[in-house]
């Protein structure tokens, strides 16, 4: 067996891999991995906004522990290290099963101001966009000290986002407004647009958080590659374009992963190929109980992971047969304490099924496929 090639293709939400072979063009393997980093960062910010109503009302005092925290050299939020533990996961797995003697990966770098501005050359680029003033400033004048929404003079106006940072908004200049108090507290978690200023979001262009990921990942991914110790191929994103659009391919994640590099052969077999799509879920939550809005227990804590052998989210077969439940069930489980489970098929949810009939075909390891 010829040594096989692995292709990556790294993005924000779903990265691209494929398993080839140089010499004949062959397509062994594709995947496209949907990362969970946004859920993460969902995740955290819900968090924080519990500590920090937690630490807000008229209970003990907590003092704050920001003073005793360091970051190691190369640190990443966990919503971006997540991106890249799952691809070393996949390759790590991919070369357990294929001889695999080579990696490429696409080491792309976006341009995040020509993105946003087409025209920009020279100076600007140093200077960026607030160059000379403060952030209140600029927008003082940029609003000719109006109220970006009801349009009044001369009173005391805020600085306000168009796009709540709750709904995905973010501090760049392009989400800031300013605002009169009324109409700041009117329009509360609500975009701009929903408030009924539309006009005013077309203002906010859209944030590239996506690229962003990609631009933070992409060096550590590529460091981690290395140290597997196999020779690492790097790639353009033009030159990805350029293989996929000779070779006459339709876009996709797998198949913009078939074509990164140099390396990719001129004839490619990819008929009958059929990407695996895999889904990354996770291994459950650490917290002992959930939470409601305002951070008080409202469940009980939770009780063992394991039962009778199974734990949630394994795939499991059942058969049952005799009773109301007889027949054969094949899906996801859901296990009690009782040792009476619940399975998710394809159709249905069937609930109370004893783990007797139960058998395990495919332990739960954090992904989902399809």
């Amino acid at each position: 067996v010829h040594l096989l090639r692995l292709k990556i293709d790294p993005g924000s939400r779903v990265t691209g891999l494929a398993l080839i072979d140089d010499k004949t063009g062959k397509v062994f393997f594709a995947a496209e991995l949907h990362h969970r980093g946004h859920h993460i960062h969902d995740l955290l910010t819900a968090r924080s906004s519990i500590r920090r109503n937690r630490r807000s009302r008229k209970t003990r005092y907590r003092a704050p522990r920001f003073n005793n925290r360091t970051k190691v050299d190369g640190w990443l939020p966990p919503s971006l290290e997540s991106r890249i533990a799952n691809i070393m996961t996949w390759v790590d797995r991919l070369r357990r099963y294929a001889p695999i003697g080579a990696l490429s990966q696409e080491l792309v770098r976006f341009d995040m101001q020509l993105m946003q501005n087409a025209a920009i050359q020279g100076t600007e680029y140093q200077q960026g966009t607030l160059a000379g003033y403060e952030v209140r400033e600029y927008l003082l004048e940029r609003y000719r000290r109006t109220c970006g929404y009801c349009g009044v003079k001369n009173i005391p106006l805020e600085i306000e986002h168009i796009v709540p940072l709750s709904r995905g908004g973010s501090n760049r200049i392009t989400n800031l407004t300013l605002a009169c108090r009324p109409c700041n507290q009117r329009k509360g978690n609500k975009t701009a647009a929903e408030y009924g200023y539309a006009h005013v979001q077309s203002q906010a262009l859209v944030p590239l958080k996506d690229a962003a990921a990609v631009n933070a990942t992409r060096n550590k991914l590529y460091s981690s590659l290395t140290k597997i110790g196999l020779p690492v191929e790097t790639g353009s994103g033009g030159l990805t374009k350029y293989n996929r659009t000779q070779r006459k391919l339709e876009k996709s994640h797998w198949l913009d992963a078939v074509c990164v590099g140099e390396s990719t052969p001129l004839n490619l077999t990819t008929q009958h190929v059929i990407p695996l799509v895999i889904t990354a879920t996770g291994h459950g939550s650490r917290q002992m109980c959930l939470m409601d809005a305002h951070g008080f227990p409202r469940t009980q804590p939770k009780a063992h992971k394991v039962v009778f052998g199974f734990q949630t989210g394994d795939i499991t077969c059942a058969v049952v047969p005799k009773g109301k439940k007889a027949g054969s069930y094949m899906g996801k489980v859901a296990v009690r304490k009782s040792g009476f489970f619940n399975i998710t098929t394809k159709n249905q949810t069937v609930q109370g099924i004893n783990h007797v009939y139960c058998k395990q075909i495919h332990s739960s390891d954090g992904y989902s496929y399809h």
